[in-house]
C-alpha cells in the first residue's frame, strides 16, 4: 500500500479523529480510504446515469433516474 503524507485543516482533523474515537474506523487512513471509495462509487453511478440519459435509453433525466433508484432501494429495505 502506498504511503502518503497529507495535511488537514483543524476542523477536518477533528472530524477524522471523532470518526476514529467513535470506533467506526480504526484509523484516520481507514476513514480517508472509505471516503475515496465512496467518491469513486458516486463517480461511477453518475457516469452510468449520464450515459443512459444521453444514449436515448430512457426519457428520464439523471435526477429522475436517481430518485426512482432510491425509491426502489427504500422499498426493498436496502436504503
Amino acid at each position: 500500500m502506498a504511503r502518503q503524507s497529507i495535511s488537514f485543516t483543524s476542523p477536518n482533523d477533528e472530524w477524522l479523529r471523532a470518526q476514529v474515537e467513535s470506533e467506526e474506523y480504526t484509523s484516520k487512513s481507514e476513514v480517508v480510504n472509505d471516503l475515496i471509495r465512496k467518491a469513486r462509487e458516486i463517480e461511477y453511478i453518475r457516469a452510468k446515469l449520464i450515459t443512459a440519459e444521453q444514449g436515448g435509453f430512457t426519457d428520464l433525466t439523471a435526477a429522475e433516474i436517481l430518485a426512482k433508484s432510491k425509491e426502489e432501494l427504500r422499498r426493498n429495505g436496502e436504503l
